[in-house]
Order: structure tokens, then sequence, then C-alpha cells
């Protein structure tokens, strides 16, 4: 299996932090969030990895060939202008062009338990396009589910819902950051330049497409968009709560 690393925001959130380093060389607990992100990949088995870069990118570079890739196989996606999840992952299609086994999508500002095996045996068993991994918990942004986990629409906070197929009883939970993919999503996307994932998802699940959900509530999971969660993310670690 390989996986696609998404690093190439501008980490606007976290400054002052990210104020001379992208988000990825951001430490927690003394690691860096790429360092963190590769070795949760590195222990599920995976060795070929794709990141994408932008923002400070020479420095990710600089940083990965003084770490020797951590013994893994690296490729980098330059990005000269941001293209979103979804334009970055289409940008770097060739990675898994002759792959017919689905690749992990994760982004480098989260920090989970959430495992990884189980989340593949659900793809695996609904014969998704996309599995996503989700919680039930308070969010800006809200996924809706139909009673069988399938994408049904989308929410922001309290707001009237987008839907992209009929569902009675949308259950809203909050997305984590981490997807499953099928290859094949390369052949679907119409979609070119910038362009977020979440629509190009609404899509095709209103299409019949099988974009379902991975529920994740037992698992430790934590954004580490602002400076605030990066030192409440180290407390954990020193509490042993990541395992």
């Amino acid at each position: 299996m390989k996986a696609m690393v998404l690093a190439a925001g501008l980490g606007t959130r976290l400054r002052p932090l990210t104020d001379d380093r992208p988000k990825a060389l951001v430490e927690v607990a003394g690691r860096t969030l790429l360092d963190i992100t590769l070795a949760r990949l590195r222990d599920f088995g995976i060795r070929d990895v794709i990141i994408n870069l932008h923002h400070f990118a020479d420095l990710v570079a600089t940083y990965l060939k003084n770490h020797g890739d951590f013994g893994m196989n690296i490729e980098v996606s330059r990005e000269d202008v941001l293209l979103d999840t979804g334009g970055g992952l289409k940008k770097a299609a060739w990675f898994f062009a002759h792959d017919s086994e689905p690749f992990l999508l994760h982004n480098v500002d989260v920090i989970s338990t959430i495992d990884f095996a189980a989340m593949l045996r659900v793809h695996k068993q609904r014969e998704a396009l996309a599995t996503l991994a989700v919680q039930d918990r308070q969010t800006s942004r809200y996924l809706l589910f139909d009673d069988q986990m399938r994408l049904c629409g989308r929410r922001s906070g309290d707001g009237a819902p987008e839907m992209a197929r009929p569902c009675q009883w949308p259950q809203p939970l909050a997305f984590a950051g981490i997807h499953l993919i099928s290859p094949r999503i390369f052949s679907l996307m119409s979609e070119e330049g910038v362009f977020p994932i979440v629509p190009c998802y609404l899509r095709l699940a209103a299409q019949d497409e099988s974009v379902v959900a991975f529920r994740a509530d037992q698992f430790y999971w934590r954004d580490l968009g602002k400076p605030a969660n990066v030192k409440q993310a180290a407390a954990d670690i020193e509490a042993g709560l990541l395992g």
C-alpha cells in the first residue's frame, strides 16, 4: 500500500509557529508533525509515500534528505500554486498510476491512533471508492451520512444542509482528515486545477459511487491547526494517551 501526506498548506492558523517553517516541521513533544505522520504510516507497513509541498518546500525537502527519508521511499509533489486537497491529489496521480490497491491520504496536521487496518477492512468489505474516518464530535463543518454510512451531503455548523442525494435522517459526523481511496477515483475526477476533495466526493456520491464512513469515535484524534492544540497534544503524548 502507498500513501500521500498533505503538507502543502500555509499553516496560517499555526502562526507564529509557522513564521519560519512549514506546518509539517512544527514540533510536538520534540518531534515534527511530518515525523509523527510518517512513523504512523511506517508502523502500518507503508514504505512508499508522496508528500505535496508548497510553503517552505525546500526546508521540508532538506529535512527529508537529512533524515534519509526516514527509511522510506519518498517522493515530493511541489505545488507552485496551492491546489487544495483535490487538486493536490490529482497532481500526484502518477504516483498511484499502476496500483489497484487503495491508498491512504493523510493530513500532516492531525495526530491520532485511528486503526488503519480496521479502516482498510471496512473499505474492502464495502467495496468503497473512498472511506473517510469520521467521529461524532462538534465541528464547524459536518459530513452527512445515511443509515448505511454512505455519504449523502454536508452542512456548515447549524446551517442548511447541502444534499448530494436523498436521505431521510442524515447523520452529521466530523471528518478526521484521513481517507482510504481506490485509485479508480482518478478516472472519475472531472475537476481541474485548484479544487477541494469534498465536493468531488459529493458529486460522486450523487452518481451512486460508494463513499462511506469509518467510525473512529473510540480512537484518540486531535487537529493540530492551532498553537494551543499543539501544546495540548504534547501534554497528551507525555500522559501516554497515544499508546
